[in-house]
């Protein structure tokens, strides 16, 4: 019972086009290790004029 199994054209070049697999990607491919500035830098400086940019309240959103 040999039988071939007959494949219309758009099956064809689907199994062409994605036949198997990608490879596999590794952990470490996947991350990526970089070195930490000590305190942050030199932009993470406190500044308590600036700081009411950052301040939110509902009832002040709200007008209340």
């Amino acid at each position: 019972m040999n039988q071939e199994h007959a494949m219309d054209p758009a099956a064809a070049a689907r199994r062409a086009r994605y036949g198997r697999l990608p490879e596999p990607v590794r952990f470490e491919q996947m991350t990526e290790e970089v070195e930490a500035v000590p305190n942050g830098g030199a932009n993470t400086a406190y500044d308590p004029a600036g700081s009411w940019k950052y301040y939110s309240c509902l009832a002040l959103d709200l007008g209340l």
